[in-house]
């Protein structure tokens, strides 16, 4: 499936910034069941940006704004190929697994959270199964809701309120499967809704890495793993680690944010 993409993130102030730096994490990479046919990031001052992989290879853009300004907006768009590989990515370039074993703020468990981890230990041979069996608890737990948490929530305070995003379900998942010795690993990204054509979409879900299969990501939110409706953006230890946009700033007040995010499928007659 070829997925079309266009994400925009505007910024307006009460009082004008004299200075700001960004690091945008906003390249997907190319990994098993996706390919980049092509991609480009529009935002002042991105020709003379500096580039990087940071620990985990998502590759970064660091943009400096010098001219004091009231609104300011990142844009991206491109297409990407997708195959549907069921949630499997396998293997991917990244630090020491051993990394994604450890518990952040967000991702701290408590008793009730490893309880919930007990649900997926298994046998290798029975590992989906397992994280299978994780996923539909948390789902039935924690209902999905907007408004009730918010960027700063941990695990926990997700779990014990019962609604969340998400962001929630993601943490909630890494943080019981880290509490029984598996390596997880937060993902942002977009998907392509079911029932329309053209949707707003940016997304978030979570990866563990299986003995026999690699790494293999779950969509609490939505009760599923990964298919070709999905593109990977980044991937980190939470969503701090893998935020699309992190930036700061000198001068400004009265910060206000509007995230527009669109995915479409291609038509078949399009890409012919």
């Amino acid at each position: 499936m070829r997925l079309n993409v266009k994400h925009v993130t505007r910024y307006s102030y009460d009082r004008p910034l004299a200075h700001m730096v960004q690091q945008l994490r906003l390249t997907p990479p190319a990994s098993a069941g996706q390919k980049i046919l092509s991609w480009k990031i529009d935002v002042p001052g991105y020709e003379t940006s500096a580039h990087y992989n940071d620990a985990f290879c998502n590759r970064v853009d660091v943009v400096s704004h010098r001219d004091p300004v009231s609104e300011l907006s990142v844009s991206v768009e491109g297409v990407v190929e997708t195959e549907d590989r069921a949630g499997v990515v396998g293997a991917t370039p990244g630090p020491p697994d051993a990394v994604f074993l450890r518990f952040t703020p967000l991702t701290k468990a408590n008793p009730a959270i490893r309880r919930l981890g007990a649900l997926a230990e298994r046998a290798n041979d029975e590992a989906v199964s397992g994280f299978h069996d994780l996923m539909q608890a948390i789902r039935e737990k924690v209902a999905y809701r907007t408004g009730v948490t918010e960027v700063h929530t941990s695990a926990v305070d997700a779990l014990n309120t019962g609604e969340g995003v998400c962001q929630d379900h993601a943490h909630i998942f890494i943080a019981a499967a880290r509490s029984i010795g598996i390596p997880a690993r937060y993902v942002s990204g977009y998907m392509l809704l079911e029932d329309a054509q053209d949707s707003e979409a940016h997304h978030a879900w979570a990866e563990v890495l299986l003995p026999t299969l690699g790494w293999v990501g779950f969509d609490v939110s939505n009760g599923v793993c990964p298919t070709d409706r999905y593109i990977r953006l980044t991937s980190g230890l939470d969503s701090r680690s893998a935020a699309p946009i992190r930036g700061i700033r000198i001068g400004g007040s009265g910060e206000n944010m509007d995230v527009e995010v669109a995915v479409s499928r291609e038509s078949q007659q399009s890409q012919q």
